[in-house]
C-alpha cells in the first residue's frame, strides 16, 4: 500500500490524508532529536492502515517516543493533558491562571463580580497594576469541539454588564441595589457580609483597563473568531492566535499541566490535581504529597527528573 495515498479518520469523523510531513513537525515541537523521529515515523507508518484513527496514530507514537525519552513524550502529549484536567473545567481553570500568573498577573478563581444588572461568576480575574482581565474559560475533555458564535456572543454580553458597573458610581450603585444574595441586598449588607456573599463590586477607582477574554483548549469557528476579535474580545485557543497560541504559551513558559508527566499513572495524578497541583514545576515542592501516594524514593526521583527536564529544557524549535 502506498503510505501517502493512506486516509485517516479524525476525531470530528473527516476523512484526511495521512501527512508524515506533520507528524514529523508534531515531534519536533516536543523537541524529538531527528533519530528519535525517524524512529518513530518508521513505527508508525508500519501501522498505517485505510482509515485509522488519529487517535490510535497518536498513540503509536506517544509510545514509542517514550521509549526514547520521557519528558519528549510528556511534551508530545501536551494537548491531550489538557483534555485530561477534566471532566469538571476546575482544573483548567487554575491551570490558565497559572499562565497569567507567570506574566506577571495576580489571579483568582471562580469570583462572583457584580455587573451593572446581574452578577457574573467570573471563571479567571486576574490584576495587575490598574489592568483587570475576566477570563471564560471553555473546556472540552474530547477533541473535535469548537467553541462556535454564541460563545463570543454570551462573553461579551456579560463582560459589557461588569464593565458598565465599573465605569461609574452610579453602575456601582445600580448594581449593588439589584443584587440579592441570600435574601439580602448588597446595598443593604455590611462590607464584611459582602465578603462572605462573596459578591466583588469593582469600581474606576480599582481599574482603568478592561479586557475579556476566552480560552478554549479546543478550537474557536471562523464566525466566533469573527465576532470575538471585532467586539474587542481576546480569543486564545488552542492554535489561535498564530505565534500566541495557548500550545505556544505553555511551551514558551514551561508551564506542563502534571497529566504530561508519564512518571505518574492516571490516579496519581487525579490526586494531585484533588491537591491543587496543577503544574508540573510545582510538583517537586510537594514532597510529602507523593510520600502521602506511596511512592518510592526510587519513583519521587524519577517524577523530580522528568519535571525538572519539562521545566529547564526550553530548546524546543518553535514554528
Amino acid at each position: 500500500m502506498n503510505k501517502r495515498a493512506v486516509k485517516i479518520t479524525k476525531a470530528s469523523g473527516e476523512k484526511v490524508p495521512f501527512s508524515e510531513g506533520k507528524l514529523r513537525h508534531s515531534l519536533q515541537r516536543s523537541g524529538a532529536t531527528e533519530s528519535q523521529i525517524d524512529f518513530v515515523v518508521d513505527e508508525v507508518n508500519d501501522l498505517l492502515y485505510e482509515g485509522i484513527p488519529t487517535g490510535k496514530i497518536y498513540r503509536k507514537a506517544y509510545e514509542m517516543l517514550r521509549k526514547r525519552s520521557r519528558s519528549k513524550a510528556a511534551r508530545y502529549k501536551l494537548k491531550k493533558a489538557i483534555m485530561e484536567l477534566g471532566p469538571s473545567g476546575y482544573p483548567f481553570e487554575r491551570f490558565v491562571g497559572a499562565i497569567l500568573e507567570q506574566q506577571g498577573f495576580r489571579s483568582e478563581v471562580g469570583v462572583v463580580v457584580a455587573g451593572k444588572c446581574v452578577t457574573h461568576e467570573i471563571d479567571v480575574m486576574a490584576s495587575k497594576n490598574s489592568k483587570l482581565i475576566l477570563v471564560e474559560c471553555k473546556f472540552h475533555n474530547r477533541p473535535g469541539v469548537k467553541c462556535d458564535v454564541k460563545v463570543p456572543l454570551y462573553i461579551h454580553s456579560r463582560f459589557r454588564d461588569v464593565v458598565m458597573s465599573c465605569n461609574s458610581n452610579e453602575g456601582r450603585n445600580e448594581a449593588a441595589g439589584n443584587i440579592r444574595v441570600s435574601g439580602m441586598r448588597v446595598s443593604d449588607a455590611r462590607p464584611s457580609d459582602k465578603r462572605n456573599m462573596g459578591v466583588r463590586i469593582l469600581g474606576s477607582d480599582d481599574f482603568s483597563e478592561y479586557e475579556g477574554w476566552i480560552v478554549t483548549n479546543t478550537r474557536f469557528t471562523d464566525d466566533a473568531i469573527s465576532y470575538g476579535t471585532c467586539s474587542g474580545l481576546v480569543m486564545l485557543g488552542w492554535d489561535y492566535p498564530d505565534k500566541s497560541s495557548l500550545k505556544h504559551r505553555i511551551g514558551l513558559a514551561g508551564l506542563h499541566p502534571v497529566t504530561c508527566l508519564s512518571s505518574l499513572n492516571r490516579k496519581e495524578k487525579e490526586f494531585l490535581l484533588e491537591k491543587g497541583i496543577v503544574l508540573c514545576r510545582t510538583v517537586p515542592a510537594e514532597i510529602e504529597l507523593l510520600r502521602e501516594l506511596g511512592l518510592s524514593d526510587a519513583r519521587i526521583a524519577k517524577v523530580e527528573r522528568e519535571c525538572d527536564e519539562l521545566v529547564h529544557e526550553l530548546d524546543v524549535p518553535k514554528d
